[in-house]
């Protein structure tokens, strides 16, 4: 079963977002790490699904965009964006993240 996430920006409460980390900041660079994830991961699938209609013949001038190429390009553009699937995965616990642990010194 797939996740409703909404596809236009909510209005969150900032003390919600920082408390699974103590920090807003923290909260702030895990979200941004995943979505950047979530972002290459979808650039991926595209190119290989639009790899598909790659000619040989094809020039920059010869450009020939088929119907199913739009579709594809059209299915991405109503996919949720990579921020939105972070933070809806961020609130409902399903990242996982550690922090770097430095050495103080005395």
């Amino acid at each position: 079963m797939e996740k409703k996430i909404p596809t236009n920006t909510i209005t969150r409460d900032v003390k919600y977002l920082a408390e699974p980390t103590g920090n807003i900041y923290e909260s702030v660079v895990v979200l941004s790490r995943r979505a950047n994830q979530i972002s290459l991961a979808e650039k991926k699938e595209i190119a290989r699904k639009l790899e598909e209609f790659k000619n040989e013949r094809d020039t920059m001038d010869e450009t020939f965009e088929n119907k199913e190429q739009i579709e594809i390009s059209k299915y991405f553009e109503r996919q949720p964006k990579p921020d939105l699937v972070a933070i809806s995965e961020f609130e409902a616990g399903e990242l996982s993240y550690r922090k770097a642990h430095t050495e103080e010194t005395k």
